[in-house]
């Protein structure tokens, strides 16, 4: 990875996205192997500048900087300064000032982490861990990754794979983030949803649309249910919980017209019996705790080349 910061999928070319799922998949071969910590990061401290809740997100970044044995420092805006009226700008400096060296931040507000890397408000490396309805880099990269390792004739090229991205795509970062990354690394995408669930100007999106999920069902290769954020919603956007599953959720007689070889996959929080019933989750085709332990390999990653990593013999090899 060229820069100091990862703000956007756009900010990757191709390689350096398979850059970031070539050094995740020697981290995992090396703690598959029993090497469940490794010194790279020793003596370097990381902050998690989270104000929004989040539990997968906060916590597989948590466990990536302690598997490199860097400090952590989790931020919460609840009980700080910040619900006192206290700035970004301030929040970041305080942190810089007692040592952080990359920041790892979620903020409700489009261009948070844009702004704290441009600002020149602090030095710190800068990871967007989600910025309101705009991107959620490190998510598409995991699931990138967990892609990559079920279909691996599809290793360095992913044309060929057609992706559903299924749900409430007006407000999903997520499905933003992979739009750009799966699109990067060629595979065929379509967006799946109803049109008050679909952003403006999708028209210009690299994607094909499509408002009936029983039509595309059985030609794809992945499914990404997507999570209905209705904290995000102020009107009604669609009828009713009842018509929206019946739809749009892949519960019942959908399961059964997947491809056998295609997974299921969704980023959580999961709204079971509504976007995804409690079958299609837990089914042999579901990879979604897969996408969860993937997430700390591939956070691992990114954390390891933004910083500079110090080298680890492994067998002849280094990383």
């Amino acid at each position: 990875m060229r820069g100091s910061h990862l703000l956007s999928i756009a900010d990757l070319s191709r390689l350096e996205v398979l850059e970031v799922l070539d050094t995740a998949r020697e981290l995992a071969r090396i703690t598959d192997g029993g090497i469940r910590k490794l010194p790279t990061l020793r003596g370097r401290t990381v902050v998690n500048l989270f104000f929004e809740d989040s539990t997968r997100t906060r916590l597989s970044f948590e466990a990536a900087a302690k598997r490199l044995s860097a400090e952590i420092i989790n931020f919460s805006a609840k009980g700080s300064s910040v619900s006192k009226g206290e700035s970004l700008k301030d929040t970041a400096q305080t942190l810089e000032a007692m040592g952080a060296e990359l920041m790892i931040i979620r903020h409700s507000a489009s261009g948070a982490a844009l702004r704290l890397a441009e600002s020149g408000w602090v030095k710190s490396h800068i990871v967007n861990a989600g910025d309101g309805m705009h991107e959620h880099p490190t998510q598409a990269l995991l699931d990138a990754y967990s892609m990559r390792e079920h279909f691996p004739e599809h290793d360095r090229d992913f044309s060929g794979l057609r992706v559903g991205i299924v749900g409430d795509i007006l407000h999903s970062r997520v499905a933003r983030s992979n739009v750009l990354l799966l699109t990067t690394l060629g595979a065929q995408v379509v967006l799946i949803a109803p049109p008050t669930l679909l952003p403006i100007a999708i028209d210009q999106w690299p994607v094909e649309v499509s408002y009936n999920l029983d039509s595309e069902i059985r030609s794809l290769d992945a499914i990404m249910m997507l999570r209905v954020q209705a904290e995000r919603m102020k009107d009604a956007f669609f009828p009713s919980e009842r018509e929206y599953a019946r739809d749009y959720g892949l519960v019942g007689a959908r399961l059964k017209e997947l491809k056998e070889s295609a997974i299921i996959m969704h980023p959580g929080p999961m709204n079971r019996g509504l976007e995804i019933s409690a079958q299609s989750a837990d089914c042999r085709q579901s990879v979604i705790l897969e996408q969860v332990a993937n997430g700390v390999l591939v956070r691992m990653a990114v954390l390891y080349l933004l910083m500079g990593g110090a080298p680890i013999p492994t067998g002849g090899m280094l990383i």
